[in-house]
């Protein structure tokens, strides 16, 4: 645009304003630009103008493209996204962090979830899982995905290929099915079951498996990311029966009832509207006899990497689940040869009770669950609330916490009365208050047991030796805990040194180990060596079971309890010591029995040189009695010359043994073998004397036992000449020994 000196800069700003073209007054002014190339006199001049900016072209979509940058850079749009679309945009929370991780959270997620169907109605569960694996190009002729024709190669690309490997461990696509013989769900509620995130029945204070109330949903969540495809369910479920213990699946006479019908459902989840989208949904009679449910799911997974994960998984969901007969199989449709079948036995009949849900302790509330609980509770008076509403608090306590809370409260105030500054100092006094309150109890927990924790140890990993312990329960923050540990010494495929297996609310815990606080209090706070037990040569397993109505994980993951809770540390440090100190004494009697084999063997070794030393002296013994009878004319020994009497003179005490002796090495009786063989019982008897003589009952050493220095030493020498001061002789049928002081 060109201007004049000549125009006024309001009759110009008026007149572009009239013209509708975007101008800053009086800042434009001062901010002046000026216009290069030109001399003060020619048409434009030096003097600054007003930047102006070009006239915006109209444009057809009723508005001005710099009105809508302008305004998407200064106004942002506020959205709110539902549970659906937050886990699935955040997978990771849940477990879902890569393709393998991705297939191993899914099957769990499955597994447990089947678990908890057969728990839930006293049945001993029988789990089946089945996992297929499939390329690209049979998971889209197996969905119907239109793909194009492949090219055919020519026979210079078919030459090039033919000496190339196929690359192993890439994604690939997988179909899993899980069957139980649990409850089954009910015809009409199966879309919200599995097609609602964030809706469960899980809910309260009680212990479960379940860390986010997603279960199978983040699995559908993850198949409809990863494949597009729907989950499908087929169920059989009986009236009336429902998980936590509604109705029974045994009639009158103790006989598994068999629901009429079988549903069957394809599912799918709108994720956007966080609500199930059903693609069919139809029932037919149940021909099978069969009460329960089977899910199947497509998605995408790496099995190279995360096969091991998976074993390791069942393995140690077999040991906290020894009532339940586990098996999984595996197949890949391009190579049979690949395929693999991993099945545990059911080994106990005997399942834990079901966990039941408790109040809220007074010690673990907050002011947003206090106002929850305000808002929701029928009590008409803040008396009734404490005593009805809170665990712990009887209707005297409640009167003594009401006093305390000053002179703004009073027992018939409503519930609905109370502002928030009234809640804060109710939550505030709840929470200070220790002397009027008991501890939360165990009672309410549902641990596995001493004696399913022993079977299942011993069911899978099959130990030399085991023993296990179980604290007493406690609390912390108003939630109870239990703490199970188990010690076990060898094993199959076990490893030198220190393992620790974990598991929280009976599942298994894989990941992220070496800040768990069961991991820290086994490699840190036991004395391994006070127990007799070497922590880097021995094969240990440490087996530690946590149980809560409120897990304290760490991380999103929720993989691994923190030992920054001292009461939970405490706990699981007391249950090892306890299993320690019950493989003391059994480790006491096996050192025994290991320094008898050793002490057998260093004797076995000589026993071939020392029968012949033996036999040797002896024989050499006979020969000079023989030369003595021949006469005097036989020319002695230097010893005979020097003594003038012989050795059987001198000991007129051994003749008739030493007769004896002569005439069985005459008569080829007594002979090196015979040495051996007696030499050898002697070993057997002496070595297996006196075990665990030394060894008091916890394991340590006996008082009684005598230092080295009482010990005498004995040698082996030929009678040649009688013995000074000869005391204590030791006598046996063939030899007679003399204890002698040698100075060296």
């Amino acid at each position: 645009v060109t201007h004049h000196n000549t125009t006024p800069t309001s009759n110009l700003i008026a007149n572009l304003q009239s013209k509708r073209i975007q101008v800053t007054p009086n800042k434009a002014e001062a901010q002046q630009r000026p216009i290069a190339g030109r001399t003060r006199g020619q048409k434009h001049s030096y003097n600054r103008q007003p930047y102006i900016m070009p006239p915006s072209r109209k444009s057809t979509g009723g508005g001005s493209s710099a009105k809508k940058k302008s305004s998407s850079k200064k106004d942002e749009i506020q959205q709110s996204k539902s549970p659906a679309e937050f886990f699935a945009e955040n997978q990771s929370i849940a477990g879902f962090d890569n393709a393998g991780k991705s297939l191993y959270t899914t099957l769990r997620e499955l597994i447990e979830n089947s678990l908890d169907a057969c728990e839930s109605v006293n049945v001993l569960p029988d789990i089946s899982v089945a996992i297929e694996e499939m390329t690209q190009a049979q998971f889209n002729k197996e969905r119907g995905v239109p793909t194009d024709s492949p090219k055919k190669k020519t026979k210079a690309e078919e030459e090039k290929g033919k000496g190339k490997k196929i690359r192993a461990g890439g994604e690939a696509y997988f179909l899993i099915t899980v069957r139980d013989n649990g409850c089954g769900m009910a015809h009409e509620a199966i879309p919200d079951l599995l097609g609602r995130v964030l809706s469960g029945s899980k809910y309260g204070v009680r212990q479960t498996r379940g860390k986010f109330g997603l279960g199978a949903k983040m699995a559908l969540i993850w198949s409809k990311k990863s494949t597009g495809a729907p989950i499908r369910i087929k169920t059989s479920h009986i009236k009336g029966v429902r998980g936590g213990g509604g109705g029974s699946l045994l009639n009158e006479e103790g006989e598994r009832k068999i629901g009429p019908k079988i549903s069957s459902c394809v599912l799918d989840i709108d994720i956007y509207k966080n609500c199930p989208r059903v693609i069919e949904h139809k029932q037919h009679t149940n021909t099978e006899q069969w009460i329960g449910t089977e899910m199947q799911v497509l998605v995408a997974g790496n099995w190279t990497t995360y096969k091991s994960r998976v074993v390791q998984y069942l393995q140690q969901l077999a040991i906290i689940t020894p009532y339940a007969r586990l098996e999984m199989t595996y197949s890949n449709r391009s190579d049979e040869k690949k395929g693999m079948n991993l099945q545990f036995e059911r080994r106990s009949e005997q399942m834990p009770a079901q966990a039941r849900e408790v109040k809220h302790h007074p010690s673990s509330v907050n002011n947003l669950l206090v106002q929850q609980l305000l808002e929701k509770t029928k009590n008409k008076t803040l008396l009734k609330f404490l005593t009805n509403d809170l665990s712990g608090i009887s209707p005297s306590v409640g009167k003594k916490l009401i006093e305390r809370l000053g002179n703004a409260f009073d027992e018939d105030i409503g519930p609905d009365e109370l502002d928030d500054k009234q809640v804060t100092r109710l939550v505030q006094v709840l929470r200070s208050t220790t002397d009027l309150f008991k501890s939360p109890d165990g009672g309410c927990l549902s641990p596995l047991g001493e004696y399913n924790l022993n079977l299942g140890i011993e069911k899978v990993v099959k130990p030399d030796i085991i023993a296990t312990a179980r604290d007493k329960p406690g609390a912390y923050d108003g939630h109870s805990f239990i703490v199970e540990a188990a010690v076990a010494l060898g094993g199959k495929n076990a490893k030198e040194g220190i393992t620790v297996v974990r598991f929280a609310n009976r599942i298994p815990l894989l990941f992220e180990g070496g800040a768990d606080v069961a991991t820290r209090v086994a490699n840190s706070k036991i004395k391994w060596s006070s127990y007799k037990i070497d922590h880097k040569k021995d094969k240990i397993g440490v087996f530690v079971s946590i149980v809560s109505t409120k897990v304290p994980f760490k991380g999103t993951g929720k993989e691994y309890i923190g030992d920054d809770i001292t009461e939970i540390q405490q706990s699981v440090k007391r249950a090892l010591q306890n299993c320690c100190s019950q493989l003391r004494a059994h480790l006491a009697k096996r050192n025994a029995l290991r320094d008898v084999k050793e002490r057998k063997s260093r004797l076995l070794k000589y026993i071939p040189d020392v029968s012949k030393s033996l036999f040797g002296i002896l024989d050499g013994m006979r020969k000079r009695k023989l030369e003595e009878a021949e006469g005097p004319g036989r020319i002695a020994s230097p010893r005979r010359r020097n003594s003038g009497m012989s050795p059987v003179k001198r000991l007129k005490s051994s003749e008739r043994e030493m007769t004896s002796i002569m005439n069985d090495l005459s008569e080829g009786n007594l002979t090196v073998n015979t040495f051996k063989q007696h030499l050898m019982e002697a070993v057997e008897v002496k070595a297996n004397a006196g075990i665990g003589d030394n060894e008091d009952e916890a394991g340590g050493k006996s008082k009684s036992k005598k230092d080295d220095s009482d010990r005498q030493s004995l040698y082996l020498v030929p009678l040649y000449d009688e013995p000074k001061d000869a005391q204590h002789v030791i006598q046996h049928p063939l030899f007679d020994f003399f204890p002698m002081n040698v100075t060296p």
